[in-house]
């Protein structure tokens, strides 16, 4: 099935997750998606392990799953970029591209010829994405940036945590994958661009502002009112009841949006006379009354089980949920019947598990055509049938130490 994407070819050379996460996401949609690692050691997370990938055999692999993540659909190239010989090889497949993927530091790539200004030259409608922990400008634009320290800076973990233990981070690297993902819509909207002019562009991607941009309502409710928001735990800070609470037997999500909603909490919870009264009838009025409502609704939630209060509630149209483990995530029956859980192919024949792109096209739906590569897996094949090199202009380029390839000493 041909991809919404099939024929476009992306030079990723990026590494950890932000990048990464762009270029499996342009992968999944059909384009043709080149990795360039350092020689030796590749990509980072490769060693961010344990766990690590199992062989066949049952022996880990030199791929940790957090490399596993990320890069599906992708084929492995080595270039040593410090060399004249690497540069001219990158140029070269800048040539027979249509986009670049980059985290460098800012002018990281500049000393080499290989910034957005260097490979315009090549390939004068290219699109240049550059992602970076503060951006291409600013006082910090030198700056590294790493999701943990960009959680904080930017304001994400000022509202997750609860008050008595303090913030903390989101369980994931939501800040690289906030601007993976706007990245991504950032390339889509260039393609079209230059679709219709002919013209490439450059994208400057920052952590910090994918970050505050992701705030949504937090940010608007501080920049409209001048309250800067604070820790509210599972609680929510604009709706009420829309949180936690414990059950005889675990803990529920009770996420009700509307007044209609709680008067249907109500009856199943038999206090119906809450939702009758002034106090508590509007969701206004329950966000200023909390303090005295939601030791209330705990009281009442605790008196029932997990599964009653599902049952209950679901029935009846009322927003819940447990809280699941990820081993219960991918058994629950609804991730099981969107085939979430998938499986690619490696070059040995055996599976690497993953997880599906959410992005459901009716016609050009997202496929996964290759497991995430070992390092340098796919360098000879890219340079014959990309670039049209000769075995012995591979063999020199790998005695020279400006690529490796598989079987040889790095």
């Amino acid at each position: 099935m041909t991809g919404a994407l099939s024929g476009i070819r992306v030079l990723d050379m990026s590494r950890v997750l932000a990048g990464p996460w762009v270029g499996q996401t342009l992968g999944d949609l059909g384009a043709d998606v080149i990795k360039i690692e350092r020689p030796g050691s590749g990509d980072d997370t490769r060693h961010w392990g344990p766990p690590y990938v199992k062989n066949p055999d049952g022996t880990d692999s030199n791929d940790a799953t957090y490399f596993c993540c990320t890069n599906r659909n992708k084929r492995s190239v080595t270039v040593d970029i410090t060399t004249t010989g690497g540069q001219q090889l990158i140029r070269e497949l800048v040539a027979a591209s249509d986009i670049v993927i980059e985290n460098y530091k800012v002018g990281g790539l500049k000393k080499y010829g290989l910034d957005y200004n260097g490979l315009c030259a090549v390939k004068p409608d290219l699109i240049y994405c550059s992602i970076t922990g503060f951006g291409q400008t600013g006082p910090y634009a030198s700056r590294a940036g790493y999701d943990f320290m960009i959680q904080g800076m930017g304001g994400l973990m000022s509202v997750t945590g609860i008050p008595e233990t303090g913030p903390v981070k989101v369980g994931v690297a939501m800040s690289d994958l906030l601007t993976g993902l706007y990245a991504s819509v950032g390339i889509l909207a260039a393609l079209n661009h230059r679709n219709q002019t002919g013209e490439g562009q450059y994208l400057d991607m920052a952590l910090l502002d994918s970050t505050i941009a992701g705030l949504a309502n937090q940010s608007s409710g501080y920049l409209l009112t001048g309250n800067a928001p604070t820790l509210s735990g599972n609680a929510h800070p604009s709706i009420v009841p829309y949180q936690t609470f414990e059950t005889t037997d675990g803990h529920i999500i009770i996420a009700i949006g509307n007044d209609r909603q709680f008067g249907k909490f109500c009856t199943i919870a038999n206090c119906e006379h809450l939702a009758l009264d002034p106090q508590y009838a509007t969701n206004t009025k329950r966000v200023l009354n909390r303090d005295v409502l939601v030791p209330i609704l705990i009281d009442i939630v605790s008196n029932k089980s997990l599964d009653w209060w599902m049952e209950n509630l679901s029935s009846a149209g009322v927003p819940c949920g447990p809280i699941n483990s990820i081993d219960k995530v991918f058994d629950d029956e609804q991730v099981k019947s969107r085939n979430i859980h998938i499986e690619t192919p490696r070059s040995d024949g055996s599976m690497i598990p993953g997880v599906a792109s959410p992005i459901r096209l009716s016609k050009t739906p997202p496929s996964y055509r290759s497991a995430p590569p070992g390092l340098g897996e796919h360098t000879e094949d890219v340079l014959r049938s990309v670039l049209n090199k000769s075995d012995e202009d591979i063999q020199q380029l790998a005695q020279s130490g400006t690529i490796t390839i598989q079987g040889t000493s790095e």
